[in-house]
């Protein structure tokens, strides 16, 4: 089992410095990765938690934290990709790739916020065949060596695109959520499944049926990493993903969340990442130093 932590770019912490800070600390204490999210407005609930405080941008936050540590996974959770345009979206995640050493995984989704589909003058409609042209894309991009592809929506032919990821055959696509489509999505396009807010009992039956899909679309079900977001209870204040609430691990008892680690390790989770709930800095690295203590060793 491998333990990830999220980093609060989406917490509102004025001092950014704060935020980054978290990267090394993770690194330091024995995570195996660090996290972080993806947002455009402080709508709906995270208006509410927020207001007009910063929520930083995902991927400006990893590409400093890939000069600041040298051996943590460094991953989305997750890229809303209707947002980003494929093919400069290929182009900055690759770049990343090289950079950090390849240590990049996009966790990436269809996003749910439709003021930010509006804004960006998207259909919300068509998020889930975006999502899937984008995939799609960016694998054509990162593996071929004359690039080609053709759609409504885009159209290059033979073109050729550098650099390449350092990871091959390509950055590993893990894909967020847990409805019918996004369970078909990580069995036939991605590379592996990285929901949130879902209790190892969902995350067990979510697994087979992507196992299930997997087999009948030809493609090798061990082949794909099964990661899991589970919210931490770090503060009483609004959770950080209203899905979340649904299932959380408490950060101030370590028996507590050894158990529910290995809950969802029985339930087929390889990598779990701890959504640490909370924009208070001292508490984050509370919480963080008393999981590396308690927690980690047991499973490493």
């Amino acid at each position: 089992m491998k333990i990830g932590v999220t980093i609060p770019n989406n917490w509102g912490i004025e001092d950014v410095q704060q935020v980054l800070a978290f990267g090394p600390l993770a690194e330091q204490l024995g995570f195996d990765s660090v996290w972080v999210m993806d947002h455009l407005f402080n709508n709906g609930y995270i208006g509410e938690r927020l207001n007009d405080k910063p929520y930083y941008h995902p991927l400006a936050t990893l590409s400093h934290l890939a000069a600041t540590t040298q051996r943590v996974l460094l991953g989305t959770s997750v890229l809303v990709l209707p947002y980003h345009n494929p093919v400069e979206l290929a182009k900055y995640a690759a770049s990343l790739d090289q950079m950090s050493g390849g240590r990049v995984t996009l966790g990436v989704g269809v996003g749910a916020m439709a003021e930010e589909f509006q804004a960006l003058g998207i259909s919300m409609r068509e998020r889930g065949s975006l999502t899937n042209e984008c995939i799609a894309i960016m694998k054509e991009l990162w593996t071929s060596t004359d690039a080609s592809y053709h759609s409504r929506r885009w159209n290059f032919d033979q073109i050729k695109f550098s650099p390449k990821p350092l990871q091959k055959p390509h950055i590993p696509l893990w894909i967020g959520g847990s409805s019918p489509g996004a369970l078909k999505r990580a069995a036939i396009l991605g590379d592996g499944w990285h929901p949130s807010g879902v209790s190892p009992e969902e995350f067990s039956m979510g697994r087979r049926e992507i196992h299930d899909l997997a087999r009948a679309g030809g493609r090798d079900p061990e082949s794909l990493s099964m990661s899991a977001r589970v919210e931490v209870e770090v503060s009483s204040g609004p959770s950080s993903d209203r899905a979340a609430s649904r299932a959380r691990l408490s950060g101030a008892d370590a028996g507590e969340m050894i158990a529910g680690i290995e809950a969802y390790q029985s339930a087929g989770v390889e990598h779990i990442v701890l959504a640490l709930n909370s924009g208070d800095v001292d508490k984050l690295k509370a919480t963080m130093e008393s999981i590396a203590r308690s927690v980690l060793p047991h499973f490493s």
